[in-house]
């Protein structure tokens, strides 16, 4: 198991260098300004987490007074992926469209578009954190 200064090393690392690749990306990817999109993506990655805290509790509260268990099959864990995202991109698109100035449609392309980003960046990066800092043995 994971120390929490290594917890919070990773929490740290995983937004910054997320935002530090992200953020170009977009612009480039949406040809928009770098400012307007580092904007957008660093509102994002706040909400996103807080939306991670709130949404975490409500979920947990659901399923303690619908099940009387906060343990999650595989069914759970797909409808609380798939909540999750529904109810952030409910949010990040209107902000996007009303920060860059763009349709709500194109918020929401643009918002999948950082969501499948994420989905790839979070599995390289777990995975090269897990190269680096490796999970200490249980038995040192």
């Amino acid at each position: 198991m994971r120390a929490t200064r290594d917890r919070i090393r990773h929490a740290i690392s995983f937004e910054v260098i997320g935002l530090i690749l992200v953020t170009p990306l977009g612009a480039w990817g949406f040809g928009m300004p770098l400012h307007e999109i580092a904007v957008v993506t660093l509102v994002s990655a706040t909400i996103a987490t807080l939306w991670n805290y709130v949404y975490n509790i409500w979920f947990d509260h659901a399923m303690l007074r619908l099940r009387g268990d906060v343990r999650k099959s595989i069914v759970h864990r797909v409808l609380h992926a798939v909540l999750f995202e529904l109810g952030l991109l409910t949010v990040l698109a209107p902000y996007i469209a009303w920060q860059l100035g763009v349709g709500l449609w194109q918020a929401v392309i643009m918002d999948v578009a950082f969501s499948a980003f994420y989905l790839i960046y979070t599995f390289a990066f777990n995975w090269i954190y897990d190269v680096v800092f490796p999970v200490p043995d249980p038995q040192s």
